[in-house]
């Protein structure tokens, strides 16, 4: 109760200095011409959110970039120093390896689960909580993901008996139990089946919603004309759908190329599981080398870029056929 004034001048004073931002805009603009009236009004009113975008996404970036170019103490400017570091370091091109492997299975898999549940509980009475069920891990965090399954791929030797989940089936079926998390290759894909469990639900949702968008007519109309459910699928479901499966893809490429949580908390990048995101965080808080880290940052900067400027480009192409 002591802090509810400081909660409540927290909530109130920014929605009163943005009224009284507009409310003051709209009275100056008022004293302009006609024409320029309507030319300033739009920028206007977008101006809180691209000063908020400048300030919170453009300036840090620009600072980012520059520290990249500077030393670990940024006290003196080394140039593409830190670049050319980062591009010869094994373990940077480790992390590519395995962001690379993310962005394949985990997209691949999380697309494959989502399409194939949202068919599924679209045919089925109980959809709703169907849906809600593989949608309920979207509700845990990605630490309390990675903790959870820590402990499901917990490994114990031969003869011991077994605390982690999937060893103890293994073994209940006279199995030999596995070191999940420290066996490579395989221990990437163990982390990644963690993200595709935690991310499934997201696609099954978005992918249902637009199935039900699909006209019943198409799918009544092909099956009258002889196509069986394969056919319907291949010819009229599947296209129709490739615009959101694009959306989710881009989403989830993202996703994939910052990776960290799952891995930070599962095996903190060793036994070769190291990531771009979690290289990045190493160099800049164990190893204390801000020009490094700052350099990764850019690079994984460079590397969303391109997929959030096809995500535009493909939606103003479906804004245009509208």
């Amino acid at each position: 109760m002591e802090r509810l004034p400081q909660v409540a001048a927290a909530i109130a004073l920014p929605i009163a200095a943005l009224l009284g931002y507009i409310f003051v805009a709209e009275w100056l603009i008022g004293f302009t011409p006609q024409k320029v009236r309507m030319r300033l009004r739009p920028w206007i009113w977008v101006g809180p959110a691209l000063a908020f975008v400048g300030f919170f996404l453009v300036a840090p970036s620009i600072e980012t970039f520059v520290l990249s170019l500077e030393n670990a103490t940024s006290t003196s400017f080394v140039g593409i120093d830190n670049y050319v570091t980062i591009a010869t370091d094994p373990t940077v091109h480790i992390a590519l390896r395995n962001n690379v492997l993310w962005i394949v299975l985990f997209t691949g898999l999380v697309l494959l689960a989502g399409l194939i549940i949202a068919l599924l509980a679209d045919r089925v009475p109980y959809e709703g909580p169907a849906k809600s069920l593989v949608f309920l891990p979207q509700a845990i965090s990605f630490t309390a993901a990675g903790t959870i399954w820590k402990f499901i791929y917990a490994y114990q030797p031969p003869g011991i008996e077994q605390t982690g989940t999937l060893n103890a089936v293994v073994t209940a079926f006279g199995g030999e139990p596995q070191p999940w998390l420290t066996l490579a290759p395989g221990n990437n894909i163990a982390l990644i089946m963690v993200a595709v469990w935690g991310w499934a639900g997201f696609a099954t949702v978005i992918l249902s919603a637009a199935l039900k968008g699909i006209p019943v007519e198409l799918h009544e109309a092909a099956r009258v004309d002889g196509a069986n459910e394969v056919t319907v699928f291949r010819r009229i479901t599947l296209p129709l759908l490739m615009p959101t499966i694009t959306v989710v893809a881009t989403t989830l490429v993202i996703f994939a190329l910052k990776a960290f949580d799952i891995v930070y908390v599962m095996t903190n990048g060793a036994f070769d599981t190291d990531v771009i995101a979690l290289r990045q965080y190493k160099e800049a808080f164990s190893a204390h080398n801000i020009g490094r880290a700052s350099a990764i940052a850019i690079l994984l900067l460079a590397a969303i870029v391109p997929v959030l400027l096809f995500n535009i480009r493909r939606f103003r192409a479906q804004e245009a056929i509208r």
